[in-house]
């Protein structure tokens, strides 16, 4: 994890260390060392432990006089912005209905940048190495989510962002150029839906569905994950197509409603 630089003069350095180090805690390092955590955000150790101290007396940091973990007051960074988006408050009814007729794990996301940020979560089982919970990020290009909110971009951003993203193959069925995404792209915007088997890990398969607005705007999307089965992805999506694709009407429904 590299240190964000000044974009202009108005910048604050200081701002963007502090922000750095909330951002080096994830998943795979929830308790870290200071060591660990000047590694992690290329800070030097006297830095790192200045900024883990302050955060720690405004209650976002608490430590054990040896390791650092963030508190559940981080949480409250990004209240304002989920207490602002309606989506996750009325996609989530729906995500609970659509699990209990699957038998599967259902989400909600939104396109941020070249990432898919899970905005709304219902989960079945543990199917992932990673746990996936609201806030969590992938790359656009590796998901299902992340597919259909690409092909409902306008042709200049969506070029913009085949011109600049790098794919990074996740797992050996994942697809490796721009060309083959932009082909798979134009056929998840020709049939509405998007299905990717074992491309963000092995031996996970999901399927997902467009939420749009009241013009027809694609600004979300929503589907169902699941363990992926040698042989079975044609009975897989079948089974699941109809109650995905009616609860993304029913969800679109009430985004429209609510503009």
């Amino acid at each position: 994890m590299t240190e964000t630089k000044p974009a202009s003069d108005q910048f604050v350095q200081s701002l963007a260390r502090g922000l750095s180090i909330i951002r080096a805690f994830d998943g795979e390092n929830p308790r870290m060392t200071l060591s660990d955590v000047a590694k992690r955000t290329d800070l030097s150790r006297a830095t790192a432990r200045r900024f883990l101290l302050t955060l720690a007396d405004l209650g976002y940091v608490r430590t054990d006089g040896r390791t650092f973990e963030l508190t559940p007051a981080v949480l409250s960074l990004g209240y304002s912005f989920l207490s602002s988006l309606s989506l996750p408050q009325l996609a989530q009814p729906h995500l609970e209905r659509l699990s209990r007729e699957v038998g599967e794990s259902t989400s909600a996301s939104i396109l941020d940048g070249a990432d898919i940020v899970y905005v709304c979560r219902v989960p079945a089982q543990r199917i992932m190495s990673v746990a996936i919970t609201v806030g969590t990020r992938f790359p656009a290009y590796a998901t299902s989510m992340g597919r259909v909110l690409l092909a409902g971009l306008p042709a200049a951003e969506l070029q913009a962002y085949l011109d600049a993203v790098d794919l990074a193959p996740l797992t050996p069925a994942a697809l490796s150029s721009t060309g083959s995404l932009a082909a798979e792209l134009d056929n998840v915007r020709a049939q509405g839906w998007a299905v990717v088997d074992q491309e963000l890990e092995v031996g996970l398969r999901s399927m997902a569905a467009p939420i749009t607005d009241a013009g027809g705007k694609v600004v979300a999307a929503v589907n169902v994950s699941m363990r992926a089965h040698a042989g079975d992805t044609a009975d897989q999506v079948g089974a699941i197509r109809p109650q995905l694709l009616a609860a993304a009407v029913a969800i679109s429904a009430d985004v429209a409603a609510q503009n």
